[in-house]
C-alpha cells in the first residue's frame, strides 16, 4: 500500500505498554497494525513457535509477564512465544510475529533484524533496536497508512516517554508476513 509508514519505539516498561497499546486502541489504530516484542523473562515454560494464534492465547502468553498484559496483548493479533536462535525466548504480537514465524517455519534463520528489515526498517536502526530488545527493552511497532497516521502514532509512543522513536517507509512486497 503506497505511503505506509513503520513508527517505531522502545519502552522501558510493561506498565508503559500496556497504557501505550491502550492509546494506540483508542486513537483508532488498527489491532494487526500493531507489534510488540520483548524478551521473555518468565522462564517457566517451555517455548514453542505459535503462528496465527487467537486473542485468548494472548491471555495465556501475558500470563507468564503478569496478569496486566492479558488484556494488552490478547487485542493484538498473533500473539505467542518463541525463540529467536542466538537471542533467546521472546513475546511477540502482530505483524513482526507472523513474520517471525514464517521464516521458522520455513526454515530459514532469519531474526529479529531479518524480520525488522522485511517490515521496512532500515538495516542500521533494525540492528540498533535488536541491541535495545535483547537488552531489556520493548519494542512497539505502529503501521500507519498515511503520514497523518504516522504522526498520530508518534505523538502517541513520544507521550508514553518510548524512547528512540522514529518511523521508516514501507515498501509494497518488502514486508513479511502481512
Amino acid at each position: 500500500m503506497p505511503g505506509r509508514t513503520s513508527v517505531f519505539g522502545i519502552l522501558k516498561t510493561l506498565s508503559q505498554l500496556k497504557e501505550i497499546v491502550a492509546d494506540l486502541r483508542t486513537a483508532g489504530f488498527r489491532h494487526d497494525d500493531i507489534s510488540v516484542l520483548f524478551a521473555d523473562k518468565s522462564g517457566t515454560r517451555n517455548l514453542s513457535l505459535e503462528k496465527h494464534t487467537k486473542a485468548s492465547e494472548g491471555a495465556a502468553a501475558g500470563a507468564g509477564t503478569g496478569a496486566i498484559l492479558g488484556g494488552t496483548l490478547g487485542w493484538l493479533v498473533g500473539v505467542g512465544a518463541l525463540a529467536i536462535p542466538g537471542l533467546g525466548p521472546f513475546i511477540a504480537a502482530g505483524p513482526i510475529m507472523a513474520a517471525l514465524a514464517g521464516a521458522g517455519a520455513g526454515g530459514a534463520v532469519l531474526g529479529l533484524t531479518g524480520a525488522m528489515v522485511g517490515l521496512g526498517t532500515p538495516e542500521f536502526e533494525a540492528k540498533r533496536y535488536e541491541g535495545m530488545v535483547t537488552s531489556g527493552g520493548i519494542l512497539v511497532s505502529v503501521h500507519a497508512d498515511s503520514s497523518e497516521w504516522a504522526k498520530r502514532a508518534e505523538e502517541i509512543l513520544e507521550h508514553g516517554n518510548a524512547a528512540d522513536v522514529s518511523r521508516a517507509g514501507e515498501t509494497p512486497g518488502e514486508m513479511l508476513g502481512v
